[in-house]
């Protein structure tokens, strides 16, 4: 059996299917790890999601900050943020509620072995253990009867840092933001979310996050995507493997059990112009 851990999709569902050929992927002996954002932007989003739901237990995904937008996008509780969004053939198809069901059941965090798959990152103040601990219980709410009223409340970037006495939405929008949408942290913890570029781009008083001096994760290997400016890095203790399929670059598969790297390019048709 072989575990492969895969880069963002985001639609483009034929690289995904070029890639696990590539592979040797077989569903009936070995198992995808998908760092999130199945959707949104490519242009065969629920293709995709079909797919990696009919795949059952060979496939864990964790939710990406696309993922819960489209959540949010079909609820209601959230505007549509610019043109390139390609959602409506999800919302618009017939086993829409079942898709949205079971993409709301999924985890925030994968915490197995010395591996912690997550979409975005951890905050240094957290180890794996308890980043699945905090991940457990925003995934409760997403999965319980005041769904709608979860998502409602999940957007924002306030407050932008941990602290053990928040509660509530707060709680829950930290835990989120840090999982799903971050790039750069300050030393203590304090979350930025605007800047999208480089590492190079770090704005004054903070890093990457996985470069903060002390991180509690740093014992475990963390496998993330979202940040396709940093493209590929196959680490010690971090497998960053957005590599920026959808902008016309490559889809990234890495085998847990040796490191070996698989990658295609974009198949015509599906990157961003």
């Amino acid at each position: 059996m072989s575990t492969y851990a895969i880069g963002d999709i985001q639609g483009c569902h034929q690289s995904f299917l070029n890639l696990l050929t590539h592979c040797g992927f077989d569903p009936a002996r070995d198992r995808l790890w998908l760092v999130g954002d199945l959707v949104n932007r490519g242009p065969h989003s629920l293709a995709t999601l079909r797919f990696v739901k009919s795949l059952g237990d060979a496939a864990i995904t964790v939710l990406g900050n696309h993922d819960l937008y489209l959540l949010m996008i079909a609820e209601g509780v959230e505007k549509r943020r610019g043109k390139d969004d390609t959602l409506d053939e999800i919302l618009a198809a017939p086993d829409r509620d079942e898709l949205l069901a079971w993409l709301r059941r999924q985890p925030l965090c994968h915490f197995e072995d010395d591996y912690c798959l997550v979409h975005a990152g951890l905050l240094p103040q957290w180890t794996a253990a308890q980043a699945r601990a905090l991940a457990s219980e925003v995934e409760e709410q997403l999965q319980g009867e005041r769904y709608h009223e979860t998502l409602a409340h999940m957007w924002g970037s306030e407050p932008a840092q941990w602290s053990d006495d928040l509660a509530g939405w707060d709680r829950m929008r930290v835990i989120v933001n840090a999982m799903t949408r971050m790039r750069f942290c300050s030393p203590q913890g304090a979350m930025e979310f605007q800047t999208k570029g480089e590492v190079a781009d770090a704005p004054a008083g903070y890093l990457p996050w996985f470069e903060v001096p002390g991180r509690k994760s740093a014992g475990t290997v963390l496998v993330t995507g979202h940040w396709s400016a940093l493209g590929l890095r196959v680490e010690p203790n971090l497998l960053a493997l957005d590599s920026g399929c959808l902008w016309g670059r490559h889809l990234t598969a890495v085998r847990l059990e040796d490191r070996q790297v698989f990658q295609v390019d974009c198949s015509p048709g599906e990157a961003r112009g």
